[in-house]
């Protein structure tokens, strides 16, 4: 029924620097993802998209990017990539870019140009300002605007060099390329062909929808105890954002055949996300929204909020909903921004860790759209146990705990409590390969210690295993390739005010799809009739009573109608 090939795909995320380490740097490398290529078509999945390979100064991590035409050395080469995408093509699957033009490193050829001089040619490929008038260039206050950085701390840094101000949305590092200019736009889309015609298949495109700005630049809301303004209704969804997409699409995909493009779009709502996703506008073929994983978060940044399946439920809901009859929906659970899943949504204690890894699978896969696993979730990997901040790399969580506790006056353990359950580092240590050292995934020492538990989750230990988290998500892929009820059967919601049960059909044709997903500790009975006569098709745990639910169980019935 669906003339999309990624709408029945599933898409594995690498995030290259913590997969596998074929030269025992400590560091993982292209010639760890190619000896590792067989664990991933064994998995069945479609896509494997890389986070950032390009050389990079790695102030985070490489999107940081200082040359989007070459590949970084610790990672590999040129050759060596053209090897692993040959590797990749082999086996059935495709491979997708991370796409990072937001921003580029302050170390790139083009923002060196531009902070020369003036009258430098390219001065305007970046966003430059004067200090506030009336105030000293490079003094407390004297910032062009209010706003603060997603990384903690202002938006604009001082250059002294030309005494003005450039704009970062994340990093000083990282300071934001300006869409407004022709040239820029150029630049980005012959890179783009580049790889395209180099044989990649697509890119996941960062924070793309941050790309077009109010050129005013506008100060932004201050809240109470905030150090800085939310500057996000400036340059979240700008004024030209579906312009600059539609452009990008006629200039680099228009005539391709089977690439993908997905659009991580933090703050996109429903209606946007239509407009984005619609096959007639030719801009994306998906979005990244933001709104299940901010569930469980509050006002305050630092206070953990229990997580709430009701809120949960109505925000998939309502992207399923709104979704339905035009665009698709990016499903995911955690990526290398996220803690790990199993630990945030499930159980990750010794008891029910691999039983609430497989639930919370199920349940994602089952919805319309095309899923994403991140790198250890069909292992059920889980968060690290932190103990002080020197145990975090992650810029992002090191700027926070900064701004927190020597800015705001936040406790130490205050903020490390927050960090130890939702930071981002939680999803970067190390991939757990078998039991011997680090994980088996460096001979080296590795640049972010391995979780302590990988003597009991590794993927050696779980190829053997028929009833590991590996070959459950095996089996919950191979179910999307074949029926295609998964893929294109309408979506309803069913018991939206229960607080344990996750429930929704799956309907097309004659074939009808129940899912439950126990998301609780107890044994919970569904109030659902006229299932007693279908067809179990999947369960993670013995087939059940009834509707009778064990701690953590996801079950899948078949019936026709």
């Amino acid at each position: 029924m669906t003339d999309l090939w990624w709408k029945s795909a599933v898409v594995y995320q690498i995030y290259p620097r913590s997969f596998a380490d074929a030269d025992g740097d400590g560091m993982g490398d292209l010639r760890g993802i190619i000896e590792h290529l067989d664990h991933l078509a064994g998995l069945g999945v479609d896509v494997l998209w890389l986070s950032p390979i390009y050389p990079s100064p790695q102030d985070d991590n490489g999107y940081d990017i200082s040359d989007y035409q070459n590949i970084e050395p610790i990672f590999g080469t040129l050759e060596i990539f053209d090897e692993l995408l040959a590797g990749v093509h082999a086996r059935g699957m495709k491979l997708i870019m991370d796409l990072v033009v937001n921003h580029s490193s302050d170390e790139h050829p083009w923002f060196a140009d531009s902070r020369s001089s003036l009258s430098s040619d390219k001065r305007d490929w970046y966003w430059w300002r004067s200090a506030r008038e009336g105030m000293e260039p490079g003094t407390p206050g004297a910032e062009p605007t209010n706003w603060g950085s997603a990384f903690g701390g202002s938006a604009w840094e001082y250059d002294e060099k030309t005494g003005e101000y450039y704009l970062h949305l994340f990093s000083k590092k990282q300071p934001d390329l300006n869409w407004e200019n022709d040239e820029v736009r150029s630049a980005v889309y012959d890179m783009m062909n580049w790889w395209l015609d180099r044989g990649v298949d697509g890119f996941r495109m960062d924070v793309i929808n941050m790309i077009s700005k109010d050129v005013s630049l506008p100060d932004g809301r201050l809240t109470a105890g905030s150090s800085y303004g939310d500057g996000s209704p400036a340059y979240i969804n700008g004024p030209r954002i579906h312009e600059f997409l539609q452009e990008m699409h006629a200039k680099v995909f228009a005539g391709r055949d089977a690439m993908l493009t997905v659009g991580e779009m933090p703050g996109v709502t429903v209606d946007e996300a239509k407009l984005f996703t619609d096959p007639a506008r030719g801009e994306v073929d998906m979005v990244f929204q933001f709104d299940h994983v901010w569930a469980d978060r509050g006002d305050d940044p630092w206070q953990l909020v229990p997580l709430q399946l009701t809120k949960l439920k109505a925000i998939f809901n309502r992207w399923q909903a709104g979704l339905a009859e035009v665009g698709w929906n990016s499903l995911y659970w955690n990526n290398h921004d996220q803690p790990r899943a199993v630990s945030r949504y499930g159980d990750d204690s010794p008891q029910f860790r691999v039983a609430s890894a497989k639930m919370i699978g199920t349940v994602l896969h089952l919805h319309r759209g095309t899923p994403y696993v991140y790198q250890g979730e069909e292992l059920g990997m889980t968060n690290y146990p932190f103990r002080t901040i020197a145990d975090f790399r992650d810029i992002e969580a090191l700027g926070h705990y900064a701004q927190a506790v020597d800015r705001e006056g936040r406790t130490p353990e205050e903020v490390l409590t927050v960090l130890r359950a939702r930071g981002r580092d939680n999803a970067r240590t190390p991939m757990q390969w078998n039991s011997s050292a680090n994980a088996g995934f460096t001979t080296g020492t590795p640049w972010l210690a391995a979780n302590p538990n990988y003597p009991e989750i590794n993927a050696a230990a779980q190829h053997d295993d028929p009833d590991s988290v590996y070959h459950y998500y095996r089996r919950l892929i191979e179910l999307r390739h074949n029926e295609p009820a998964v893929v294109d059967g309408d979506f309803t919601m069913l018991l939206p005010n229960d607080e344990r049960l996750y429930a929704f059909t799956r309907r097309l044709g004659s074939t009808e799809l129940l899912v439950i997903g126990n998301f609780s500790g107890d044994s919970v009975t569904a109030d659902i009739d006229g299932w007693s006569d279908a067809e179990l098709v999947l369960t993670n745990l013995p087939a059940p009573s009834g509707l009778t639910l064990a701690p953590w169980q996801s079950v899948i019935y078949r019936r026709t109608v």
